[in-house]
């Protein structure tokens, strides 16, 4: 008879304690940084500036709306990618 198969512990994902909204010191860093960034994608973001997804994207709206960054491609609601102007 065969030992029973041993399942690997799975792994763990670190909790991210990502911020929710925006402070100052964050917003600044964010019309600063992310303008210059050559990819542009609300996980970059979320992952520079420490905030979660859909605080991230708003902030590459709002940086769209300012003109700061372009759409790469077509514009479309599941992937949004942008670049520097």
């Amino acid at each position: 008879r065969s030992k029973k198969k041993k399942w690997a512990k799975g792994k763990v994902k670190e909790k991210l304690a990502n911020m929710v909204m925006f402070d100052k010191a964050t917003y600044d860093k964010m019309m600063k940084e992310i303008p210059k960034a050559k990819l542009i994608t609300p996980a970059v973001v979320s992952e520079r500036l420490k905030v979660n997804g859909s605080v991230a994207r708003q902030a590459i709206r709002h940086l769209e709306e300012k003109g700061l960054i372009q759409v790469v491609g077509e514009k479309s609601a599941k992937m949004l990618i942008y670049t520097r102007k």
